[in-house]
């Protein structure tokens, strides 16, 4: 029961599709229709708003992480808040108000393990800083920053090691299959670069 109450519970949290209902206040329409059609940070940056993309990514690294948190509280359980963040980040890549159609979770999915098991989040953070600041791809520093976070849960160790383990692989095999498109234009060298002024 703890874990059905902490999956809804993260579900729902983590489909409050904060880049869409932001840009709208600010009067700039419906962010799907803008750029990649995402309602990630990324996507809410290409408004030329740095204030809404932050207030975006600080939003969309809490809710996932803040729902983990809540879980771990009321349950005194860790595996709770895992169960609750991975839901969380569940609900922002396919929220019910959307039709399912949310956002790619990296922000999410990096706010739930910086609430489950801090370090790698900490690390998995300073992966996607490094790898964006030295290629500028937004698609793959979050590739690679995912990817890695398994291995990162498996080096630090630990209590409930394995859940950690396989939950953070889960979530990288999903950023995986969202990230599907990007990796055909890294790949064929089409892919948008990370630009941080209004052309």
């Amino acid at each position: 029961m703890s874990f059905l109450i902490s999956a809804i519970l993260g579900y729902f949290l983590g489909s409050i599709p904060f880049g869409l209902v932001f840009v709208y206040l600010a009067g700039l329409g419906d962010i799907r229709k803008i750029g990649s059609g995402n309602i990630g940070t990324t996507n809410v940056l290409r408004t030329g708003r740095k204030d809404l993309a932050l207030l975006t990514l600080i939003c969309d690294i809490g809710k996932a992480g803040f729902a983990a948190l809540i879980a771990q509280g009321i349950f005194h359980s860790s595996t709770a808040g895992v169960v609750a963040g991975l839901f969380g980040v569940l609900g922002h890549n396919f929220p019910i108000w959307l039709k399912f159609k949310g956002g790619k979770g990296v922000a999410s999915t990096l706010g739930m393990m910086l609430a489950t098991h801090f370090w790698v989040g900490v690390l998995s953070c300073l992966t996607w800083l490094v790898v964006a600041f030295c290629f500028r791809y937004s698609s793959l520093s979050a590739l690679l920053a995912l990817t890695l976070a398994p291995f990162y849960a498996w080096l630090l160790g630990g209590d409930n090691q394995d859940i950690y383990i396989l939950s953070y692989a889960f979530l990288a095999l999903l950023s995986i299959v969202r990230h599907r498109q990007n990796i055909e234009r890294l790949l064929n060298g089409t892919e948008t670069k990370i630009k941080f002024k209004k052309k």
